[in-house]
């Protein structure tokens, strides 16, 4: 069951692999934006996917946020989230990435609970 007040963290690493230089968001050895805004995706829907009925999943439809600070190679990185809004399927959550240093960004998320099964068919007809 989806309740107003399911938390979520996750958390990462920066290396490489989600620079800014590699993501193609910039050309600096600094934590991406689209790394930060894939870790908010990622924390929200895991803290959501073991309450939804089975063959059920979420897909993100808005992002608002802010990326306020860079961080540099080594250090982590966290995203909490909350859900603070349940209405019917659509689902809006509180997002706040944080490194060793303090808070880098945050904002509000808003996912749509989805039939996995249907959902997929329909993106794969586009293809047709």
């Amino acid at each position: 069951m989806l309740t107003v007040g399911l938390k979520g963290r996750q958390e990462v690493i920066v290396s490489e692999a989600n620079s800014a230089k590699t993501m193609g968001s910039g050309t600096l050895d600094v934590f991406a934006t689209p790394s930060m805004i894939a870790l908010m995706e990622l924390t929200a829907w895991k803290s959501v996917a073991d309450h939804l009925e089975e063959g059920c999943g979420t897909v993100g439809t808005l992002l608002n946020v802010t990326h306020d600070a860079p961080t540099p190679f080594g250090m982590k990185v966290w995203c909490e989230s909350e859900l603070v809004e349940v209405d019917g399927r659509r689902l809006v959550f509180e997002v706040a990435a944080y490194d060793e240093k303090g808070k880098i960004g945050g904002g509000r998320h808003e996912r749509f609970v989805i039939q996995n099964e249907k959902f997929q068919a329909k993106a794969n007809k586009k293809g047709e």
